[in-house]
């Protein structure tokens, strides 16, 4: 398991049993020894409007970063989803957007290996920027289509 996916269950542990969590990045970097970069990785890719969170920091010394869970609906959290994708969206994205449908219950297994294979680069065989704006088009109907 990557230092990355450790730290976010770890998060995700906490956000089971509280509403919000208050993070000090520079602690949380020396309880994973790590830098504190690598939080920040955590947070801004894991832990962003799209996977369901909001996130809200207040820098200086009593500084903190707050991490809070958003209750959606399925159809909210779909919606939240096409609306955030742009015209267009690399793969990895893609996968990023997808495990979270997963992880939080939105899609079945058999339903992300069906978008996952439509929307991946080996089927999208066009340069660069058609590949990711066919993508995004591709993404954004089989999502809508989930409802």
């Amino acid at each position: 398991m990557k230092l990355s996916d450790i730290i976010e269950d770890w998060i995700k542990n906490v956000l089971k049993e509280e509403q919000y969590i208050d993070l000090q990045r520079n602690e949380l970097a020396n309880q994973f020894n790590c830098v504190p970069s690598q939080i920040n990785y955590v947070i801004d890719t894991r832990f962003n409007n799209s996977n369901g969170y909001y996130v809200e920091s207040r820098r200086g010394g009593g500084g903190y970063i707050r991490i809070t869970k958003i209750d959606y609906s399925k159809g909210e959290y779909i919606m939240n989803l096409v609306n955030s994708i742009k015209d267009n969206i690399t793969n990895n994205e893609t996968q990023i957007i997808l495990n979270s449908l997963y992880k939080n219950d939105f899609a079945t297994e058999t339903e992300i290996k069906l978008i996952k294979v439509a929307t991946n680069d080996k089927v999208l065989r066009l340069n660069n920027e058609i590949k990711d704006n066919v993508r995004a088009c591709i993404l954004k109907n089989m999502l809508i289509n989930l409802l």
